[in-house]
């Protein structure tokens, strides 16, 4: 893809949620509870299962450039697929994700302001993830990282992930929390291990974060909380309702829907009375456009919900720019 180095983003609406991996780390991190990512006659599939989108959408930066462009925005955040996760404690999944890390740059750096990126990180060597925020932070290009919602048993308030985003906090990068669709007997018809857990999954991160006193250990953290938050804002009042009356709750000072104002969340909801629920508990500072490009489960007009819902396309982009940690006087102008 030509086009002129540069770290500054073209004007016009960001989206945060978008994924690539380039086709020679399709075999996943070393360990990978996922089979191999793979090309069967243009069509990716994960293993046998086919993901119903081409793979040049998903690995060739020419072809996303031109989808971002159809899709009316101004630039895309790029990172990897839930898939790429190093969930496991292997030998390589380290150097897997500096692998990764490498190529992004490289991508962002030559796209003409186009791309951005959210890099990853060891999951299970918090010295080795701190290095490796910081050599991101560094680059001018990738402004953050991408996490899952959890590793093994704990999710953000403890275990690896908590290292993880005390890094993040501590060189002021963006966190972006994206489930991995992890599957449960219950959900093994009808496509529910997307349509109910990666919901559930985000939403379980959500409440860690607020009920486990996340956000008051690292004030400013920029964390962001992709398909709408998931169900978390339907069960904001439940969670409140818990917090007033149970003392094991309360292991944050704030009550949860004082917390949810300060998270980060993308509009991708499929639905206008989840995104106006969303709206009203949220920020709207801190809502962002999100199209999960190039899933079949993402939107290839993803300023269009937004819009209707009343954010101004000038916002979306002056709320991403925040995000990422660049200089909001410097978003572009919209008609």
């Amino acid at each position: 893809m030509s086009g002129t180095v540069t770290g500054e983003l073209r004007p016009g609406v960001v989206d945060v949620h978008a994924h690539w991996l380039p086709a020679d780390l399709f075999a996943l991190p070393p360990g990978s509870p996922l089979p191999a990512l793979r090309d069967s006659d243009g069509e990716l599939h994960l293993g046998d299962l086919p993901l119903t989108i081409p793979t040049a959408a998903m690995s060739d930066l020419d072809q996303v450039a031109r989808e971002t462009d159809a899709a009316g925005l101004g630039s895309r955040v790029l990172s990897a697929p839930p898939f790429a996760f190093g969930v496991v404690d292997a030998p390589g999944a380290g150097d897997y994700a500096d692998a990764f890390n490498d190529a992004l740059v490289g991508a962002c750096r030559d796209s003409g302001g186009r791309f951005a990126g959210l890099g990853l990180v060891d999951l299970h060597d918090a010295d080795r993830a701190d290095r490796q925020v910081a050599a991101l932070r560094r680059t001018g290009v990738v402004h953050g990282i991408a996490v899952p919602p959890l590793v093994g048993a704990t999710t953000l308030d403890a275990g690896p992930l908590a290292g993880v985003l005390a890094a993040a906090a501590r060189h002021d990068v963006a966190v972006l929390v994206h489930p991995m669709q992890l599957p449960r007997p219950e959900w093994g018809s009808y496509y529910l291990a997307n349509l109910v857990g990666n919901p559930t999954e985000t939403g379980t991160a959500v409440a860690a974060t607020l009920l486990g006193g996340v956000v008051e250990r690292h004030p400013g953290l920029r964390i962001c909380f992709v398909h709408g938050g998931g169900c978390a804002p339907a069960l904001l009042g439940r969670w409140r309702h818990g917090w007033e009356q149970r003392a094991e709750v309360r292991g944050s000072a704030r009550p949860p829907h004082d917390g949810f104002r300060d998270l980060w969340f993308d509009t991708l909801t499929h639905d206008p009375a989840a995104l106006r629920l969303l709206l009203e508990q949220a920020d709207r500072s801190h809502l962002l456009c999100g199209s999960d490009h190039p899933f079949d489960m993402g939107t290839p007009k993803p300023v269009d919900a937004p819009v209707a819902a009343g954010l101004d396309p000038a916002l979306l982009e002056d709320n991403a720019r925040r995000f990422l940690g660049l200089d909001p006087r410097k978003a572009g102008t919209h008609a």
